[in-house]
């Protein structure tokens, strides 16, 4: 039986700090990507493959995908709600910046922050540290506070489909938090979700007369991998492996640093500025998550 921590330690925070850098920078990626191959395809494309990857493993490893326990339609439930939190961050990336839609998407950690506690009540945030989550967050909005004043008001599509997103996230914890999926192995927990959206994002393709098809070159070929083996793959088999031993209100506080990364990679890649706000968010970022992987007295 798995052993569950009441705390986030060392294996924990190394996990979660590679992974936040890996989804601030695939948030770029997928942006400069879209040129290439329209969002939706691109997505269902990933996830077939992160579907087809994840079986592989799964065949590899004798980990069994098939068998009875009672979380087939809690497992669809979660799996659309993925789908649907994917179709909206990449359909919001054509109306606004990768940055500003990270900071409406990661919302999540409020509603799992709410919710959670509800039906898993040991998950309780204590005063401190709901102290550090509103501290982590006030520090992504400082850090991109150059993004958030002064936008075209054009922004406001992408800024609802990354709030529903970030809505979407946020559910799709609550129900593996709250239901027998939190007794599935990580890997058929992913096997929900990545099939689900292999299934269902090419009709969502199709209803938005998106076209099939992909400008061949190293960049396009290279991100699509990357978003495929890396995120949908990689990553998030390890982000299911987390939820399944530590507490899931102090992980989605320590996901803040995953929109401050983005704004990180976009200075490294895209050369822009380091602003005083960037580091007065940093600094805001790690005390929040300091206080939030407190241990309750």
């Amino acid at each position: 039986m798995t052993q569950r921590k009441s705390h986030l330690d060392g294996t924990a925070l190394s996990v979660l700090f590679l992974c936040c850098l890996f989804w601030g920078t695939q948030q770029v990626l997928i942006k400069a990507t879209l040129p290439f191959m329209a969002p939706v395809f691109q997505a269902s494309v990933r996830f077939l493959g992160a579907t087809l990857l994840l079986m592989a493993w799964c065949f590899y490893k004798k980990i069994p995908l098939w068998q009875k326990d009672k979380s087939m339609w809690v497992g669809i439930i979660a799996g659309l709600l993925f789908a649907l939190e994917f179709a909206c961050l990449y359909t919001g990336l054509q109306y606004t910046s990768a940055s500003r839609l990270t900071v409406f998407a990661y919302t999540a950690p409020f509603w799992v922050a709410f919710l959670v506690p509800i039906w898993v009540p040991s998950e309780k945030l204590n005063s401190i540290q709901w102290l550090g989550l509103i501290l982590a967050f006030s520090g992504v909005i400082l850090a991109l506070l150059d993004g958030l004043v002064g936008s075209s008001s054009l922004h406001w599509q992408g800024d609802l489909l990354a709030l529903l997103a970030g809505l979407s996230w946020g559910l799709t914890t609550v129900v593996i938090k709250t239901t027998v999926l939190n007794k599935l192995s990580p890997e058929k927990l992913l096997f929900y979700q990545v099939a689900m959206s292999a299934i269902s994002l090419p009709f969502l393709s199709l209803a938005l007369n998106e076209p099939w098809t992909m400008q061949m070159t190293y960049f396009s070929v290279s991100s699509l991998v990357i978003q495929t083996v890396l995120g949908a793959f990689i990553s998030y088999l390890a982000w299911m492996w987390l939820l399944s031993r530590y507490p899931a209100t102090k992980m989605s506080g320590f996901v803040f640093l995953t929109p401050v990364a983005a704004v990180m990679v976009g200075n490294l890649w895209l050369h822009e500025a380091i602003t005083l706000a960037l580091v007065g968010g940093l600094i805001l970022v790690a005390i929040g998550m300091i206080l939030v992987n407190r241990k309750a007295n």
